[in-house]
């Protein structure tokens, strides 16, 4: 007999002889409760609902680029900490807006102020930009002066690492630059704040006082006018700051009151009374150079030049208000600087 054979005997016979105690999975017959557990189909993955973007405005980091001139290094941050809104700015570009169509320069400035903000008064550094439409750089100088500074210094931006560079709209940036007709030219300096410590305290100071320079022929100097001296003398008890007006005040009487109210002492009288009398000397001085500037300028200007300076206009744009920024419609000034003086228009 074959070894397989009996094999298959030996089952048979049990499967005979024992069926009814045979468990039911072996007899290949199983019920509801032996059935093994049917596997879970797998559940796919749902797509992740696609997110979306609000497109970036052509112009939107316009008024980031700018240089706030003028703003100390240490208050930069506290500019930039609120999301202001200047889509009144990109909007003038816009076809209709004040700045459509035209060559523009933009320098920016802050303003400090304390205005409320979430049942607060806070100090707060507001940004503006002003606009100047012209067919050429209003100018490639910058003004240094401040109360505490003796001397006004007009010097080249490039001094100060600043200058006009075209600003490249979003939509342009894929493009080579140097075929671009730039129209928007906006004041850059390129001074690192992270090189500051290796500055000398006297030039640091400078970026601070710093005014964006502006000349207009046509326009005669408020300075040229003014019959006032700015003194700041080194009195023995302390500095002496003020203002001598050579048509108004008497100088005798001018120092013997500053005498009476101690702010000077009696041994330094004919020295600052000479101190004073060469700050005329200067300003007068000054104010006839000017004068024969202007004179000697529009002379020898030309009548395509002449035509631009009549049609130069300022703007000055404040950001948008939103909910989530400072309510500044209290303070908004036209009053540029003392180069520029007032905008022609407030935005």
């Amino acid at each position: 007999m074959r070894k397989g054979a009996k094999r298959k005997r030996i089952q048979k016979d049990y499967s005979e002889d024992e069926a009814a105690a045979v468990p039911a999975q072996d007899n290949h017959k199983t019920t509801e409760s032996t059935k093994p557990p049917t596997r879970a189909k797998p559940v796919k993955a749902s797509k992740p609902e696609p997110e979306y973007f609000e497109d970036k405005r052509n112009l939107e980091d316009l008024w980031k680029e700018i240089f706030p001139v003028g703003t100390e290094w240490d208050q930069l941050d506290k500019v930039y900490g609120f999301n202001w809104n200047f889509s009144n700015l990109e909007n003038a570009f816009e076809e209709g807006g004040v700045l459509h169509g035209r060559k523009v320069y933009l320098f920016g400035c802050t303003e400090p102020q304390l205005v409320p903000f979430k049942d607060d008064s806070l100090l707060i550094y507001i940004p503006a930009v002003v606009a100047v439409a012209s067919p050429f750089p209003p100018s490639d100088k910058i003004g240094i002066k401040s109360v505490q500074r003796e001397v006004e210094e007009i010097i080249p931006m490039k001094q100060m690492k600043m200058d006009w560079v075209p600003y490249i709209p979003l939509e342009n940036r894929e493009s080579q630059v140097d075929r671009l007709r730039h129209q928007i030219f906006i004041l850059s300096c390129t001074q690192r704040r992270a090189a500051l410590k290796h500055l000398k305290i006297d030039r640091i100071k400078k970026y601070e006082y710093c005014l964006p320079y502006f000349y207009n022929p046509f326009k005669e100097d408020e300075l040229e006018q003014s019959t006032e001296v700015q003194i700041i003398f080194p009195s023995e008890l302390k500095p002496i700051f003020c203002e001598f007006d050579w048509e108004l005040d008497e100088l005798e009487e001018f120092t013997d009151k500053l005498i009476l109210e101690d702010e000077l002492s009696e041994d330094q009288k004919d020295a600052f009374k000479e101190f004073v009398k060469e700050k005329v000397r200067e300003a007068k001085k000054a104010n006839r150079e000017a004068r024969e500037a202007r004179r000697k300028a529009l002379e020898e200007m030309s009548e395509e030049s002449r035509r631009a300076f009549e049609k130069l206009r300022f703007y000055k744009f404040y950001p948008v208000q939103t909910p989530d920024t400072p309510d500044i419609s209290n303070v908004k000034a036209s009053f540029i600087n003392r180069y520029y003086g007032k905008a022609h228009e407030v935005l």
